[in-house]
């Protein structure tokens, strides 16, 4: 009886912490793309950059939580895909992620070279001038993005790539 008791507490339990922990997921992707976060009324997902040259990731959104691992490269992309307090969860280029402190994120956009030798282009047109060429895993600076091309800031280079050859970007995102 008691065994019984425990059993329906602790489903009960389980049953609350999903509701807080689990983000719902749209069921259309015009749904998605009016989904905000709970706490900054800001869009999800969205991509931001690591602030700290160190950030630990946990399994859940406080500092009793275990750490599962420590990105290690400031300036590196994420993106926030739900809120919790003052915890982002976020998920990087290859899918790994977790809870993240947001004092450790910064709003300052970088987008991840995904093809080797990507060339930087004197102007957002494929048969501009080449200015230079990025190693594939380069961190650059996002600027602006036009439909099909981005500006980009890296070792000293400015120059413009395919959106198609970064991570960090949404295909349909256009800034100024």
């Amino acid at each position: 009886m008691i065994m019984t008791a425990i059993s329906r507490w602790l489903a009960v339990l389980a049953a609350l912490m999903m509701m807080l922990f689990v983000t719902p997921v749209a069921a259309d992707p015009s749904a998605e793309a009016l989904r905000k976060g709970t706490v900054t009324n800001l869009p999800l997902p969205r991509y931001v950059s690591l602030k700290a040259a160190e950030g630990n990731v946990r399994r859940g959104p406080s500092l009793s939580h275990r750490i599962d691992w420590v990105y290690k490269h400031r300036a590196m992309p994420l993106e926030i895909t739900a809120e919790h307090g003052h915890w982002r969860r976020v998920r990087d280029r290859d899918g790994a992620g977790g809870w993240v402190h947001y004092a450790l994120l910064s709003g300052a956009r970088t987008v991840l070279v995904e093809r080797d030798m990507l060339a930087l282009r004197a102007r957002p047109n494929p048969d501009s001038p080449e200015v230079a060429r990025l190693a594939m895993g380069v961190i650059a600076r996002l600027g602006e993005c036009l439909p099909t091309m981005c500006r980009l800031t890296a070792g000293g280079h400015r120059g413009w790539a395919p959106k198609s050859a970064l991570w960090g970007v949404k295909p349909e995102e256009i800034r100024e």
